[in-house]
């Protein structure tokens, strides 16, 4: 009896650090939306228009558009990486095919961090563009259009939280002599796409720079999420150079778990 009643114990104690878990991941992603300090700053001073933000931007855009217009292959690069390797809605693929995979690994909560980071990103990326409504830049004989609103830039977000997402769930089947070049692909793949909007004439540089900043804020607290079910359930905090779930190269990564 005592053995049953413990273990009854130990399923109610798990349920509950799941519901917990659930809610403060939801609660995460929505608090992402308005507890961005930098990116909250950065809001104001487009909203404001800010002299010295808006120098940057228009010289920034003037700059690479004459470059984009002297260098036709050049360009045509910068458009097969934006509209193709670095399109959200590959990146977004790729995240989704991860999350089955999570599910099929028996990760369920890791799954459902990949999923709700994912979403809530492309969520309140959508939401702020539509309360902002930017105007993108309008130049002449652009070498690329793009439709909506310009802030944030959407390609900008969603490869920060689509890499994201990729390099913590991953790096825990990464030898570690390869981390670091995990690590630099992934930082080099989000200052890509930012470059190539801006580049394309898309975007201003200020948009790129919000994505960013927005992109990071949801990974930041929907990561903490995670964590804080860790911490319910019993195992140690990890680092972010071992993977949010650094047990996924087991059998069943989250078997173990207990309150």
């Amino acid at each position: 009896m005592a053995t049953r009643a413990t273990l009854r114990s130990r399923r109610e104690a798990r349920r509950e650090a799941d519901r917990r878990f659930g809610a403060r991941l939801l609660g995460s992603a929505a608090a992402a939306a308005v507890t961005a300090v930098p990116f909250g700053l950065l809001l104001v001073l487009v909203e404001g228009r800010w002299g010295p933000l808006r120098r940057v931007d228009a010289g920034a855009a003037r700059r690479l558009h004459e470059i984009a217009l002297g260098h036709p292959l050049w360009t045509s690069v910068l458009r097969f990486l934006s509209d193709r390797v670095w399109d959200p809605v590959t990146l977004r693929t790729a995240v989704a095919l991860l999350t089955c995979w999570l599910v099929y690994r028996r990760a369920w909560r890791l799954a459902a961090w990949s999923a709700v980071t994912a979403v809530a990103g492309g969520c309140i990326g959508l939401l702020v563009k539509v309360v902002v409504e930017r105007a993108r830049p309008s130049l002449q004989d652009p070498v690329a259009r793009a439709p909506g609103f310009s802030f944030p830039s959407g390609h900008a977000m969603t490869a920060t939280t689509s890499f994201a997402v990729l390099l913590l769930v991953l790096l825990p089947l990464v030898p570690r002599s390869w981390r670091p070049l995990c690590w630099g692909a992934a930082v080099f793949s989000v200052v890509g796409v930012g470059f190539t909007r801006v580049a394309l004439g898309v975007h201003w540089f200020s948009d790129v720079l919000g994505g960013w900043l927005l992109g990071l804020t949801v990974v930041a607290l929907t990561a903490r999420a995670f964590d804080a079910w860790r911490a319910d359930t019993g195992r140690p905090p990890a680092a972010v150079g071992e993977g949010l779930e650094p047990e996924l190269t087991e059998e069943r990564p989250e078997a173990g778990a207990s309150a």
